[in-house]
């Protein structure tokens, strides 16, 4: 290879590269501001960027589950009636379009009031049962462990340790009825009990922050609803990752229950910890994780960053003689999520045969060291056998020995053993789906 630029040239180049560097920052330093500032549709004029609840606020708003007044004013610590808790509630289990099959059975609801509707199918479906006597009480303050009840009865049956009650403060102060139903949802990480973290405060009025928190953690955990209390899933849209150019797939279906995202798809993990094929075997679990959340090019975050991903060795095959390199054959089945929803998967490496082992850059380099290697002592017997009859012979004892020694390095490194696999931690590697991952929201 020749080179005819001269210094001048190369200057500039220098500067244009340095220059091109600075650009290419200042573009990354503005992209992550523009992703790390939060971005809402809603215009609320009573909850700042700064108030406790305000992402949960601003997301339940957007997503018409909880309304502004005429002012555009949510009113955060005004009292939830029981009225606006059903309204919610049914948005938010896509219920609200709900058929009714049955008979109004509460003296105090009528057939012309606003709400009519969504008491029924509440009471149809067994969300916010009515009073003995008859009664709704629609405008009558929802309870924080009413509230919590109407989430417990709603969400699928786990076995449950009463004692998760006795780390707060006020324990004592939930009711009997209660104990169960405040076991399970903070089990199931469904509750709110700002300002105080080591307080229930079940008797409490639920305030509107309070009940937007609490329906937002459900909006975001629906996979632990009961399939009875779930509306009908709609797909909403088709989305699509970009992870590689090379993956089967690319498509997301992004429903009102979960989001899907369909086999063929690739994802990028990393290794949680180093990896060496030599220390594992068949049936060994181990995990990856991912750097950075996994959003649709549309922006829908389906795997948030630093998941963690459970994989099994399925079989290890060692290196062999002729450079026969070691292969790892596993697969991934499932992932965590930071909030603790586990996902089933059924992925593997995203590799020719699924498998995993060293690049051919690892490979080349080898075969470069014996190569290396051979053609360093082929210099050394070449000088030798050129020197001892006649000195002048040095140099075509070098030309000789030379190539000689290479070949002889390079048909050594042919020949053995091949290497095992050795992965570093944090070292990335691509998985395909081989079934539709479905998370729900």
């Amino acid at each position: 290879m020749s080179y005819t630029t001269n210094g001048k040239d190369l200057l500039v180049k220098n500067e244009e590269v340095k220059m091109r560097k600075l650009i290419l920052g200042a573009l990354a330093l503005s992209m992550a501001a523009m992703n790390a500032a939060p971005s809402f549709a809603a215009d609320i004029k009573d909850v700042g960027a700064s108030y406790w609840a305000s992402r949960e606020i601003n997301a339940i708003v957007d997503d018409n589950i909880m309304t502004l007044d005429s002012a555009s004013n949510f009113n955060p610590e005004s009292d939830m009636t029981r009225v606006e808790f059903v309204n919610a509630l049914l948005k938010v289990l896509t219920n609200d379009n709900l058929d009714v099959t049955i008979n109004n059975i509460f003296s105090d609801v009528k057939s012309s009031d606003a709400d009519y509707a969504n008491i029924l199918r509440s009471q149809q479906l067994g969300l916010v049962y009515g009073y003995p006597d008859g009664t709704f009480q629609p405008n009558r303050v929802m309870l924080r462990d009413e509230a919590q009840s109407v989430m417990s009865h709603i969400t699928k049956e786990k076995a449950t340790d009463l004692s998760i009650i006795s780390q707060f403060s006020d324990a004592k102060a939930v009711p009997a009825w209660a104990k169960y139903p405040y076991a399970k949802t903070l089990s199931y990480g469904l509750y709110v009990n700002y300002p105080d973290a080591s307080e229930l405060r079940p008797l409490d009025a639920l305030s509107r922050a309070e009940g937007a928190v609490l329906l937002a953690k459900l909006r975001d955990r629906l996979g632990l609803v009961k399939s009875q209390y779930l509306g009908k899933e709609a797909l909403l849209g088709v989305e699509h990752l970009n992870v590689t150019k090379k993956a089967e797939c690319n498509e997301v279906n992004i429903t009102n229950h979960r989001n899907i995202i369909k086999e063929g798809n690739a994802l990028e993990v990393a290794f949680d910890e180093r990896f060496k094929s030599k220390e594992h075997q068949a049936g060994d679990v181990f995990s990856f994780y991912n750097k950075e959340d996994i959003v649709t090019e549309e922006g829908t975050l389906l795997i948030p960053a630093n998941s963690t991903f459970y994989a099994k060795v399925l079989e290890i095959k060692d290196p062999r003689w002729f450079n026969k390199w070691a292969r790892v054959y596993c697969q991934v089945c499932k992932v965590k999520l930071p909030n603790g929803q586990e996902v089933a998967l059924n992925a593997k490496p995203f590799y020719k045969n699924y498998e995993l082992k060293e690049s051919a850059w690892v490979n080349a380099g080898k075969l470069a060291l014996y190569t290396v290697g051979g053609g360093a002592v082929g210099t050394g017997a070449g000088v030798g056998l050129g020197f001892i009859p006649n000195p002048e012979k040095i140099g075509t004892g070098i030309a000789i020995g030379a190539p000689v020694g290479a070949a002889v390095g390079l048909a050594t490194g042919l020949i053995t053993k091949g290497w095992n696999y050795d992965a570093k931690e944090g070292e990335e590697i691509y998985i395909i789906l081989l079934d539709d991952a479905s998370i729900a929201k």
